[in-house]
């Protein structure tokens, strides 16, 4: 898939020989898998569904494809992680593993013993992790974290609170960042660590948000031991594994959203053939035009997740060739942003009253989710000043 035109921006994406036998392994398995139940509408549903599905994933050698084999993973190049959310989505699997971007940062930060202890059991869904990065006065200026920790004896102790915690209710560990040196300028002064979310002093308070579900937590420390063999690569190396960290979360192929958002495409899809020519179903919605408006709208947004797709595919091509750059995540994250928006308005438009009335409970939660699209992850407002600065080398402001 990846050829000597990289370098200049152009792709072959035609799959080689190696990529042809992964797709049609992935297929087989797939076709073992249907009829694909529907993903659960309740949180503890959801959870125990996907990590069934990430669990029956790497029995089948399907999960951690671009990790190294000795850790668990199969070794293959980026691509591949692409196929496989290709693949997923084209028959309605949602993504099963959305914090692969925490395990890259354990590959390439974590020293030796860290890496196998902690890679292996996350691939295989036994074990599951968040990210305590942001806090109430830093979320996308991490430079503004207050959580601290200070070094006694073996170990660091650390009090502070983070917010937007995603999924730390069923966590098994948090990478954490915190401020360890007070003296320090901004970008040396944090270090990150691999914390147990059941250690002594630390408190899970889940929160309710506006989709309903019970996703995020905040997580308050009040004095937390810490070894010191928990560190994430080097005291004061924070700022630049955070950086990492949020680069990898940028990149909606490894949060595996095409996954989803294909997923999305294909049962909208479903709704407006159901409707017919006349569009019958859908002129009790809001769109005047009927089917015929709809479809167009829909095939704009298959349009927008394709455009998406093909360009993910070209950031995981020139990882592969050793191109990759910060800059490539944030391009990814504004397409993604603008793709999922669209089509929540779709979703939204689509299934008309039944969003309010509560009988389409998954177009209500897609829709409400993809708002925060431009906020995870670094703002959309950030990533903008990332492309035009580094990449169209636009001055800053006075």
């Amino acid at each position: 898939m990846v050829d000597e035109r990289t370098e200049r921006g152009s792709v072959d994406f035609t799959d080689t020989p190696e990529e042809h036998a992964f797709r049609a392994e992935l297929r087989q398995w797939i076709e073992g898998e249907l009829p694909i139940p529907p993903l659960p509408d309740d949180d503890e549903g959801r959870i125990a569904y996907l990590s069934a599905l990430q669990s029956r994933m790497h029995a089948a050698g399907l999960s951690a494809l671009s990790f190294p084999v000795e850790y668990g993973g199969r070794g293959f190049p980026p691509e591949f992680e692409a196929i496989l959310l290709d693949e997923m989505g084209s028959v309605g699997l949602p993504s099963a593993w959305h914090y692969g971007y925490v395990a890259r940062v354990i590959l390439l930060y974590g020293n030796e013993e860290q890496k196998r202890r902690f890679l292996p059991p996350a691939f295989s869904g036994e074990e599951r992790w968040c990210q305590g990065f942001s806090e109430p006065g830093a979320g996308s200026d991490l430079g503004a974290l207050t959580t601290r920790a200070h070094l006694d004896g073996g170990s660091y102790v650390v009090n502070g609170q983070k917010v937007w915690t995603t999924e730390a209710k069923w966590a098994d560990w948090c990478l954490l960042l915190v401020r360890t040196d007070p003296e320090a300028p901004t970008h040396r002064a944090m270090s990150c660590f691999i914390v147990p979310i059941d250690a002594p002093g630390l408190t899970v308070r889940p929160f309710r948000q506006i989709t309903g579900a019970m996703e995020f937590a905040e997580l308050f420390f009040d004095d937390v031991r810490v070894p010191v063999s928990a560190r994430v690569g080097e005291a004061g190396e924070g700022w630049r594994i955070a950086m990492s960290t949020v680069s990898f979360e940028r990149g909606p192929g490894d949060v595996g959203y095409i996954a989803d958002l294909r997923r999305t495409i294909g049962r909208l899809t479903d709704v407006v053939r159901a409707a017919g020519p006349g569009g019958a179903a859908l002129q009790e919605g809001p769109a005047p035009a009927g089917n015929r408006e709809m479809a167009l709208r829909l095939a704009q947004s298959m349009v927008d997740v394709e455009v998406l797709r093909v360009h993910v595919l070209r950031s995981l091509s020139r990882r592969t060739a050793g191109l990759a750059t910060e800059v490539d995540a944030s391009v990814d994250k504004l397409l993604m942003v603008r793709t999922e928006q669209a089509l929540g308005h779709v979703e939204l438009d689509l299934h008309g009253a039944g969003v309010l009335t509560g009988e389409e409970p998954e177009a209500l939660y897609d829709y409400l989710w993809s708002r925060a699209a431009s906020v995870y992850g670094g703002s959309e407002q950030i990533q903008r000043t990332i492309v035009a600065t580094r990449l169209l080398g636009l001055p800053r402001g006075p």
